[in-house]
């Protein structure tokens, strides 16, 4: 499944930005369980947040936890990632990914790269001082 991430930018510390992650139509995204990870330059890709296909439980990283918030759009096929209070830390290249599988990822491995087969083409947040 190809998706398709925006929303990036540059923008100052304590700035909010909203990512989106979208599905092809023919794809229900709801079906999926759909996170988003980020790269920064040297450094290993990172969980960042994640909602599962099942209820809709949500899931942060402890350095996004309480300033970032996941949450679907059924309708639009989408998946947003809303970044509250930016710090120049959260520099990096955000990628978002979906379970495509008929599988349900596992709690215990849903901050795990590999529980996710599709990934979108990554877009680029710049926090400065």
């Amino acid at each position: 499944v190809q998706l398709q991430a925006s929303g990036g930018g540059l923008v100052q510390t304590g700035d909010s930005l909203s990512l989106s992650c979208a599905a092809p139509p023919e794809r229900t995204f709801s079906r999926y369980s759909v996170a988003w990870f980020r790269q920064a330059p040297g450094k290993e890709r990172e969980f960042v947040a994640a909602i599962r296909r099942s209820g809709g439980h949500k899931y942060y990283g402890d350095s996004v936890k309480g300033r970032f918030t996941i949450s679907r759009d059924n309708g639009k096929n989408t998946v947003h990632l809303q970044l509250n209070s930016l710090k120049p830390e959260d520099t990096a290249v955000y990628y978002c990914a979906a379970r495509t599988l008929v599988s349900e990822v596992i709690v215990s491995a849903i901050r795990l790269r590999e529980s996710y087969d599709s990934w979108g083409q990554g877009t680029q947040i710049t926090v400065s001082p």
